[in-house]
């Protein structure tokens, strides 16, 4: 931990303060953190490529048009038909894509000392995962294609209003349904702790009632704490690795930015954000499927856009659209992360415990970015940003700021 005074300046430095915290991350550590989130810029271009060569290969060989004959053999119906089809899609799919996600998943971190499992724990995890989304995933597939067939011009509009609803349901149903598959959930303690973040709950206007503890440190030791669902499941949820490695400061520092996530109404923002850049890009692949089907549906065996056995069409198209996209979609999320930082400085008034919980982020956040860099390839500010940020807010709100200087080895795990 770090309990520490320097000698207090005439005038608080700002600046000065800021480095004092960026300086506890130096040498091996920190060329560690900027290898792993550096590396994870050509995740993005590599992940989309092994995408598009998964659906590339299902086409190639034929398989997408032998699924939906298969569909068509056992039932009539046109939607039961897409929803057999998207079914041995998505097994396929996920088949081949395996290696990558074994390596992006375990092995990668493993190698940065991200993942506190082994092989069989975190693939069992990976199989529940998978087994959750083809309940749902191959639905919405016949649903978006029950559309495709009856709106053929403007699917893509009433696509995305299908996709907006999925999202809103998922969004209650996770808390309470999905979640406690993977993690064990329990009251926070009754103690000084819970009472400081019920106040500042309160204070607020934000329901309380519900506080959770998961032990995460089953998977890895990152921190993370979220307000999480929608009206009846809204619930606040804290990790135990927050609670074991962090100070009191940081933990309600921490509490205060998720607080203002839901005050801020972040998730129904974020949804209709995210649903406006997913309806450009069904718009995109309502343009470049047909253009694609024409010179090569002959030969994968796929009539039109309304044929189920176009889906690894609309998978390339979409793969490549949401790679352009990832600057779009990190904006989104970075700047409610911005808002939600200033609002938990002002709720919680933990300058220095939010610099300190900015900095145990660096483990696999790189910690300071250019302008450009940041606005690519970064969900949320850069650790810089957010000490910064804590120390402006120090030296506007408290009287007599005093410069902290972080011990050595305070951002070791505990």
């Amino acid at each position: 931990m770090i309990e520490i005074l320097a000698s207090a300046a005439p005038v608080f430095d700002v600046e000065a303060a800021t480095r004092a915290y960026l300086d506890t991350l130096q040498g091996a550590a920190r060329a560690s953190s900027d290898a792993y989130f550096e590396g994870g810029y050509w995740l993005i271009l590599f992940g989309t490529m092994a995408a598009v060569l998964v659906d590339w290969l299902i086409l190639d060989f034929g398989l997408a048009n032998r699924f939906r004959a298969l569909g068509e053999r056992v039932f009539s119906r046109p939607f039961a038909v897409t929803w057999l089809t998207a079914v041995l899609y998505s097994l396929t799919g996920w088949v081949l894509g395996l290696p990558w996600a074994i390596y992006t998943g375990f092995f990668r971190e493993k190698e940065y000392d991200l993942l506190d499992q082994n092989f069989g724990e975190w693939f069992g995890e990976v199989i529940m995962s998978f087994g959750i989304s083809l309940l749902i995933v191959p639905i919405l597939f016949a649903v978006i294609y029950m559309v495709i067939r009856k709106f053929p011009r403007h699917w893509w509009a009433l696509g995305t209003g299908v996709i907006g609803v999925f999202l809103v349901i998922g969004i209650m149903v996770a808390p309470v349904f999905i979640a406690p598959l993977f993690n064990s959930y329990t009251e926070m303690e009754d103690g000084p702790l819970r009472d400081r973040i019920v106040a500042m709950a309160a204070a607020y206007d934000v329901p309380a009632d519900n506080i959770y503890v998961f032990d995460q440190s089953k998977q890895n030791k990152r921190i993370s704490a979220n307000v999480s669902g929608l009206g009846p499941t809204i619930r606040i949820s804290l990790n135990d690795n927050l609670l074991e490695r962090t100070s009191e400061e940081e933990i309600v520092a921490v509490m205060g930015h998720e607080l203002g996530h839901y005050k801020l109404n972040h998730g129904l923002w974020r949804v209709l954000y995210m649903l406006a850049i997913i309806g450009i890009g069904l718009f995109v692949v309502s343009r470049m499927s047909p253009w694609l089907i024409s010179k090569y549906g002959e030969r994968w065996g796929v009539r039109d856009v309304g044929d189920p056995a176009s889906l690894p069409v609309l998978g390339i198209v979409l793969s490549v659209y949401f790679m352009l996209a990832t600057p779009a979609f990190n904006t989104i999320t970075r700047v409610q992360e911005n808002e939600a930082d200033a609002f938990g400085l002002e709720a919680a008034r933990e300058p220095d415990g939010f610099a300190r919980a900015a900095m145990r982020l660096s483990e696999y956040r790189k910690i300071e970015a250019g302008p450009v860099e940041e606005f690519l390839f970064y969900t949320h500010p850069s650790g810089e940003n957010r000490v910064r940020r804590s120390m402006q807010w120090k030296a506007d709100n408290v009287p007599d700021p005093v410069m902290i200087v972080p011990e050595d080895g305070y951002l070791d795990p505990q």
